[in-house]
């Protein structure tokens, strides 16, 4: 096996009955033999603005690397910000330049992003009554630009320092069509700029068509196929089941393996072949009820799908 696996902290937070302090996760990973986290730079977890100081991160990263562990990336939390519907982008960028300085600080070479406003700011999504936090929609080329000239600076901002950008699409926000993901790719056109590819995601994007504005659009050869469009272009790879559904958050559920549809034996290699600039695979129990329950089972079935794919 030659990958190493990671999974995202933010599961021990969100929907869970009591929110695990970061010190009792990294303790319970390392029992687990995780290789790694994923951190979720919010709430209780650390983050830029409850860690402000160079000697209380030096000992967050103290935390993982003293069990011999690594941190295979940062979930920036950027969706206060609108980088849709706001003209001016100093606000996100500002947001961003905090969130990267805490990423160096702590040696993660990784920071998530994604488009932060519903899919509706593109058009209305049928089946679906307007949300009442969009006020504002935008045309899909002004929006197009927008994304695509803010994520070109934070791309050559991160390359600067040694951080790789990844866009994890996903039906909960906007450009979440096929044809969107290589669009905005397309425009961003900076080699510090890579898709995050969450196999449940794929799942609702591509086969499911999932919250689409207008007509909607999914693709022959479902992850497959889109992991064999994005060869080349993934920065990171996000592995956990998929049921075709969404949560109360308008987004995939994210059910532990087993309990979902997806052939991993059907995608697998090509996801594979897509190849990624490093060894990392995530889990990710992203709203999962008890994920901390769900933990150990997860970790047996990567390590599986490791020990089958891992190049």
């Amino acid at each position: 096996m030659s990958v190493r696996i990671s999974i995202g902290t933010w599961a021990f937070l969100f929907n869970q009955e009591r929110k695990i302090p970061f010190d009792e996760v990294v303790k319970g990973l390392h029992e687990l033999k995780f290789d790694g986290l994923e951190l979720g730079g919010f709430d209780i977890h650390p983050n830029p603005d409850n860690t402000p100081t160079a000697e209380e991160r030096a000992k967050v990263r103290q935390m993982w690397e003293s069990r011999g562990m690594g941190c295979s990336g940062l979930a920036a939390d950027l969706w206060s910000e609108k980088l849709i519907t706001a003209p001016d982008t100093a606000s996100y960028m500002n947001t961003f330049q905090k969130n990267l300085t805490f990423c160096t600080d702590l040696g993660i070479d990784v920071i998530r992003v994604d488009t932060t406003e519903d899919p509706w700011v593109l058009g209305d999504v049928p089946g679906e009554t307007r949300p009442e936090t969009v006020t504002t929609q935008v045309d899909y080329e002004t929006a197009l630009r927008r994304v695509a000239d803010t994520w070109r600076r934070c791309a050559k901002m991160a390359a600067d320092v040694g951080v790789r950008v990844v866009w994890e699409f996903e039906p909960g926000f906007a450009f979440n069509k096929p044809s969107d993901i290589f669009r905005v790719l397309d425009a961003v056109n900076h080699d510090n700029f890579m898709v995050m590819f969450d196999t449940c995601h794929a799942d609702n994007v591509a086969v499911e068509g999932a919250r689409q504005p207008g007509e909607k659009e999914t693709l022959p050869g479902g992850i497959r196929e889109l992991a064999e469009r994005l060869k080349g272009k993934i920065g990171r790879i996000h592995l956990i089941d998929s049921d075709g559904t969404l949560n109360e958050h308008k987004t995939s559920t994210h059910p532990p393996f087993g309990e979902g549809r997806l052939n991993f034996d059907e995608f697998m290699p090509a996801l594979v072949d897509a190849g990624c600039p490093d060894d990392w695979w995530t889990i990710d129990l992203c709203f999962w009820p008890n994920a901390w329950e769900a933990t150990a089972k997860c970790k047996k079935a990567v390590d599986e799908l490791a020990a089958k794919y891992a190049p």
